[in-house]
């Protein structure tokens, strides 16, 4: 009972771990391909919540290892590459629009309005 009243007030300490190492991570790789990725996540945060970013992070660290740009890898239009990566993870499949007209339609329909 202890352990879950824990979780429920702190949240889960492996979670918190491994967001952690990823910080870690993020802070080793260079300058541009943190500046980067750290815009990539807030986007990624804003318009497609859910999306798993250790592949991302995986792709960049081996590729600066390889010496290559970081545009060299999402290209000049970073929005459509992270576009692309919501979509193929699913984790935004409605478009934004769309979303936030169901989701108010909805509340209010349930409001009897």
């Amino acid at each position: 009972m202890l352990d879950a009243f824990i979780k429920l007030v702190i949240g889960d300490l492996d979670e918190k771990k491994e967001y952690r190492k990823m910080v870690k991570r993020v802070k080793a790789l260079p300058e541009d391909y943190r500046y980067t990725y750290e815009r990539i996540q807030k986007y990624i945060w804003i318009f497609g919540a859910g999306l798993d970013m250790g592949g991302l992070l995986e792709l960049f660290e081996d590729s600066a290892a390889e010496g290559k740009p970081v545009l060299e890898i999402t290209g000049d239009d970073v929005a459509a590459f992270c576009d692309e990566l919501i979509r193929a993870s699913g984790a935004g499949s409605e478009p934004l629009g769309e979303k936030i007209n169901r989701e108010i339609r909805e509340h209010f329909q349930k409001e009897g309005r």
